[in-house]
């Protein structure tokens, strides 16, 4: 029988896995997410074949917004995003019937609020397409070059991250969602 000493361990990931689960709403020629699976950034989960129920969920309507605080569950579970359409998220306050196993995903947050940059939603507050989403949520959990990464080959990529500059140095001296929410009211951090 092998010792356990024997057997080498997994070295512990050093970037957020992003999923992404599509509803088919969007124009596929058109759709910041179909391309981020493209560019192998992002993982597609089937519709019919959930991830972990421990995973971290992006959700517009959940009140505890993500911080880095989150970092550690997102590393080891990843960062799941649903690409549907905004008309449909807005109407009914929930997420399309056609995945049912979202419900069962307890982990959710909000992202902290931003402007969107994309042509389809631009100068909108929080309407960001799917790239905008990922590219803000790896910013607020530590890893701003990947979120650059990520939207580099977009249009309004770069601009982006001017329009929502100060928001996103608040959002990076807070520690928790209490330090986010006082960044989104505009109060000072706790020294």
């Amino acid at each position: 029988m092998r010792s356990s000493a024997n057997t080498p361990s997994p070295s512990p990931r050093t970037e957020v896995p992003l999923l992404l689960v599509f509803t088919g709403e969007d124009d596929p020629r058109r759709c910041s997410g179909r391309k981020l699976v493209r560019m192998r950034e992002v993982t597609d989960v089937p519709v019919g074949r959930p991830p972990s129920s421990k995973v971290l969920l992006l959700d517009p309507h959940s009140e505890t917004p993500l911080s880095r605080a989150d970092r550690p569950r997102a590393l080891a579970t990843g960062l799941l995003g649903v690409d549907c359409s905004w008309n449909r998220i807005g109407t009914n306050g929930r997420y399309p019937l056609e995945v049912p196993w979202l419900t069962g995903i307890r982990a959710r947050r909000r992202l902290p609020w931003l402007v969107a940059a994309n042509p389809q939603h631009h100068g909108r507050l929080a309407e960001l397409n799917t790239a905008e989403a990922f590219a803000a949520a790896l910013f607020v959990l530590g890893e701003p070059e990947k979120a650059g990464r990520l939207l580099a080959p977009f249009a309004g990529g770069s601009t982006f991250f001017d329009l929502n500059a100060a928001a996103f140095v608040a959002y990076a001296r807070a520690d928790s969602a209490e330090g986010i929410l006082r960044a989104e009211r505009g109060e000072p951090s706790p020294a």
